[in-house]
């Protein structure tokens, strides 16, 4: 058996150096010993990942929106899923949206400045154009600690969201996760989050509840 790993590992390394080091997926859960990762990780493709007996990781996957449950083995992440040695993977599909998970700075204005034009504007029949979506009614939001968040609703009328990031409140001391917080948006609304001089616009799907939501659905990299 360890002769096998071994073997499988090397094979995996061989390969890696070859591999781009943008994240491919997101930690988020670990059971039991898992060497290489901890719970809110991002994972490149070519990360290799050994889990012991009885020990599990779930990946949720940003560009296939794959969320993979692994028990034991050998892991080698890839760029939309995982293949895995000595052990047993379970993959579903998620509701979840590449362009939220991955949103960068430039698209996330352009995105913002675009929602303001056509809700501001008074053209009968104007089209909203499509936002980033999250797929749960509580986001998991990226961002640097030390930083303001502001989260205010576009199309309708809600309190806005002040929420100071401070480092206690932080998971992993860069993700802010309003599930933990107890605080929620509304399915259907749209928003702006604004942090720092950046602002990013997004919109939360119709059908989102309040039920348990896997991260990579609900996930908003704003750093």
């Amino acid at each position: 058996m360890k002769s096998l790993i071994g073997a499988f590992v090397s094979a995996f390394c061989l390969v890696a150096p070859a591999l781009a080091e943008t994240p491919a997926a997101i930690v988020e859960e670990v059971q039991g010993k898992v060497d290489g990762v901890e719970f809110m990780d991002y994972v490149a493709p070519g990360k290799i990942i050994k889990l012991g007996p009885k020990a599990s990781i779930t990946l949720g996957y940003l560009k296939s929106c794959l969320r993979e449950t692994i028990s034991e083995g050998v892991v080698l992440v890839g760029a939309e899923q995982s293949t895995v040695q000595l052990g047993n993977v379970q993959r579903v599909k998620v509701p979840c949206d590449t362009n939220a998970a991955q949103l960068s700075e430039r698209e996330a204005n352009q995105s913002a400045a675009t929602t303001f034009r056509t809700v501001r504007s008074d053209t009968k029949g104007a089209v909203p154009p499509k936002l980033p979506t999250i797929y749960g009614v509580a986001p998991l939001v990226q961002a640097k600690s030390g930083s303001t968040l502001v989260i205010e609703r576009t199309d309708g009328k809600e309190p806005t969201i002040n929420v100071p990031l401070k480092s206690d409140i932080m998971v992993r001391g860069k993700f802010y996760d309003f599930a933990k917080a107890g605080k929620s948006l509304t399915p259907g609304g749209s928003y702006l989050a604004t942090l720092g001089g950046k602002r990013y616009a997004f919109q939360v799907d119709a059908s989102a509840t309040s039920s348990p939501t896997p991260i990579v659905g609900r996930l908003l990299r704003l750093e």
